[in-house]
């Protein structure tokens, strides 16, 4: 299984989803590959946000490795899944789409809600983090009986 996490500027909302889910599927023993990108180029090249690092380490999950990239056409078919953090970017991904096996693929990380955008406001980190790691706590547990 192959997992795109994906929000704005790739370096808060995505790169910690991505973190707790590649450090969940780790404790499960899962052989999956989760990656991240930004629908924006902004932040390209740079690490995650330094207050998206501190709250996943207080978790002990170390992100400060990632490096933001813009997400691209070739990610829609390198991914079995694309999680978009809000609607804003789930309708960006969707514009990328070329066919219907790739539209297929592009989902709402949280269904029918959004994960707020922490960057403005340092107080959002902890919640976002604690609503992510539900969130892949939760799709672990659907993904991992699908084959």
């Amino acid at each position: 299984m192959k997992i795109l996490m994906v929000c704005l500027g790739n370096i808060c909302r995505s790169p910690l989803a991505h973190g707790v889910m590649q450090h969940l599927v780790e404790g499960e023993g899962l052989n999956w590959y989760i990656d991240s990108a930004g629908t924006g180029g902004w932040h390209v090249g740079y690490p995650p946000d330094p207050r998206a690092i501190a709250v996943a380490k207080r978790y002990g999950i170390d992100i400060s490795r990632q490096c933001a990239q813009q997400l691209h056409s070739g990610h829609l078919d390198t991914f079995d899944l694309i999680f978009t953090m809000d609607r804003s970017n789930l309708r960006n991904v969707l514009a990328l789409a070329q066919t219907p096996a790739q539209r297929s693929r592009i989902r709402l990380f949280m269904e029918d809600k959004e994960v707020p955008d922490p960057y403005y406001d340092d107080g959002l980190f902890e919640p976002v983090y604690q609503l992510i790691e539900t969130r892949c706590r939760e799709l672990i547990e659907v993904l991992k009986t699908v084959k």
